[in-house]
């Protein structure tokens, strides 16, 4: 039986997959993770107890559930989290130094 070539090889990160600059990424990931937390337990409330919870009427509701979080910052997000009653903790390793060398290899030349 062939095994078939994949089409993409994957970085391990959708994110650096998608060429996002490391910056971006980082903001975009952490925003993924928090809007992951709020929906796990969002999911446990009707649409209307979410109203009350978040204080927000039923169309930022609505997109809330739906994903719909782009124009959403992470400040508006944590505000959800805290409203739900989560504990919102970071972890912030510096898990990608190649980055800063990078950097600082660009502002020496």
């Amino acid at each position: 039986m062939a095994r078939s070539k994949p089409a993409h090889l994957s970085r391990g990160n959708v994110l650096d997959d998608l060429g996002f600059p490391p910056e971006q990424a980082t903001v975009l990931k952490f925003k993924a993770d928090l809007y992951q937390a709020i929906l796990k337990h969002a999911r446990k409330y009707s649409p209307k107890q979410l109203q009350v919870i978040l204080a927000e009427p039923q169309p930022r509701v609505s997109e809330l559930l739906n994903g719909k979080i782009a124009s959403k910052s992470v400040d508006k997000l944590l505000y959800y989290a805290g409203r739900l009653g989560i504990e919102a903790k970071a972890r912030f390793p510096q898990s990608k130094k190649q980055v800063v060398r990078r950097e600082l290899a660009a502002a020496a030349r």
